[in-house]
């Protein structure tokens, strides 16, 4: 039977974490899962391309991209655009948002993190800032699956409501 959960990967918009992402990445593509994250740099670029690496994959990696401005006016949604480096070479379905909250304010109505959040059946979180740590909680609220994959201990702070794995074998 075809697999079509999507795995939603959160974590560093800027550190790509290599030995976590493309491990992941691969893992993800090789069992058949779709892909959601939020089309940008960091882990979300190197999760994404580790997932297209994988020959004869079945599953999509979607991005779910901010819009660089408010889109609160008529005026302001004429001149839409997304941030610079969005989506990211290896992200297959773009949903372009009108939502440019992240970072800090990624709990708030106008970010795409509840997008991200709602889409994947599961959240595995890599290391991040506040950014990731606002999906976290969302995932939280939402009643989401989460698994923090951790290494050094930077996401223990949310271990006891979730799983916490220190290895990509262990997810």
């Amino acid at each position: 039977m075809k697999n079509n959960r999507i795995a939603g990967v959160i974590g560093s918009g800027s550190n790509p974490h290599r030995s976590l992402s493309e491990p992941l990445g691969r893992f993800l593509a090789e069992k058949g899962y779709h892909l959601v994250n939020g089309g940008g740099g960091g882990v979300m670029q190197a999760v994404a391309e580790a997932f297209q690496s994988v020959k004869n994959k079945k599953g999509f990696v979607v991005g779910v991209v901010p819009s660089s401005e408010p889109c609160d006016t008529a005026e302001n949604r004429k001149h839409y655009q997304v941030p610079p480096g969005y989506p990211n070479a290896f992200t297959e379905i773009t949903v372009r948002t009108h939502l440019h909250l992240s970072g800090s304010r990624g709990k708030k109505i106008a970010s795409r993190n509840h997008i991200v959040v709602l889409t994947a059946d599961f959240i595995i979180a890599l290391p991040g800032s506040a950014g990731t740590r606002s999906e976290i909680e969302l995932a939280l609220e939402y009643g989401k699956p989460i698994i923090l994959l951790s290494p050094n201990g930077e996401l223990e702070e949310f271990s006891e409501k979730t799983t916490l794995v220190k290895t990509v074998e262990d997810t």
